[in-house]
């Protein structure tokens, strides 16, 4: 039986990747979260009802004794680390929150983890935020240049991890996958903000006149490839994830309008930009795509089409939900 930790389960990209381990029926899953799980309309695993996913309440920032605890009697093979603080904006107004559960929290868990011989790999869900602005042809070798706290708090966890390799040879694996979207994720992101904005008649506001750059990816293409290379990645290895095509944040509303039905112009308005926005983030993904065969299979207009099925699914659910970014510490 293959045995995997997915510490921040109730992420949106953890729990899509739960969510595609239980297909598996040869794996057993132990999720880990400092919230309690939120219900059906943001955790798609729940709708399998397994019996071989267990679940573990507990925050990375105060219950790292509690977690190895239960990390030891389970003894799982993988370990995928998706805890993050990530909304960008937030950080300039609290970089030491995010610094504390991205970079901090992190490495008091390492210091618990590093003399456990039961784990195989030990996979960092990072971020191409780490580099800045990208443009041209950028790889894994692409130099960090952080442009925000978040950014700087991931890639301070990142160069942590790496120590960890070259002293001890914990064996860790990194993931950087650009802009993940797709049912279930958290409302107040850009492709579910705009269907229900659309959907309530409420205008749409752009940063920057929506001008910057995206490579947006379908979040069970990613957990395909995080998958991939939970079982097969080289250690102290990074393998990017993204798609072939980038997309304007303006263009992509224009998408998401043309499929409602609706006037991009009446439906938006442009606004003063976001405090530290890089321009760009696309990214090469051809050694993922080398070493594991691993290539998106969703299309943006595929993936766009199911938000809009889910946001019509959970149309009560959802109404009666906050829309907007809640910060936690």
């Amino acid at each position: 039986m293959r045995r995997v930790a997915v510490i921040g389960s109730n992420s949106f990209s953890g729990s899509d990747f739960v969510d595609l381990l239980l297909e598996d029926p040869n794996t057993e899953v132990l999720g880990i979260s400092r919230s309690p799980e939120k219900g059906s309309l943001f955790l798609p695993y729940l709708a399998k009802a397994s019996k071989r996913f267990h679940f573990l309440h507990a925050d990375m920032n105060h219950d790292v004794p509690k977690i190895l605890t239960k990390l030891d009697h389970f003894q799982p093979q993988y370990i995928v680390n998706f805890v993050a603080l990530s909304e960008v904006a937030m950080s300039w107004n609290y970089p030491e929150h995010f610094f504390q559960t991205n970079t901090i929290s992190l490495a008091t868990l390492l210091r618990g983890l590093k003399d456990r011989t039961y784990i195989s790999r030990f996979v960092q869900i990072s971020s191409p935020e780490v580099y800045g602005t990208c443009t041209g042809n950028v790889t894994e070798a692409q130099k960090l240049s952080p442009s925000t706290p978040y950014a700087a708090s991931k890639a301070s966890a990142d160069l942590l991890l790496e120590t960890y390799t070259k002293t001890f040879g914990f064996p860790v694996v990194t993931v950087r996958a650009t802009n993940v979207y797709g049912a279930y994720q958290q409302l107040f992101k850009i492709i579910p903000r705009s269907i229900i904005r659309i959907k309530s008649g409420e205008i749409i506001e752009l940063h920057g006149g929506g001008l910057a750059v995206k490579s947006f990816i379908h979040i069970r293409d990613v957990s395909r490839g995080e998958e991939a290379i939970m079982e097969h990645g080289k250690i102290g290895e990074i393998y990017h994830l993204s798609p072939d095509d980038s997309y304007s944040i303006r263009d992509l509303v224009g998408r998401i309008c043309d499929m409602l039905g609706k006037d991009v112009q009446q439906c938006t308005r442009a606004v003063s930009e976001r405090l530290g926005q890089d321009a760009a983030y696309v990214i090469d993904s051809s050694k993922a795509r080398s070493a594991f065969d691993w290539y998106p299979q969703i299309s943006i207009d595929q993936g766009i089409s199911g938000v809009i099925d889910w946001v019509e699914r959970f149309w009560p659910e959802i109404q009666a939900e906050s829309h907007e970014y809640v910060h936690a510490a």
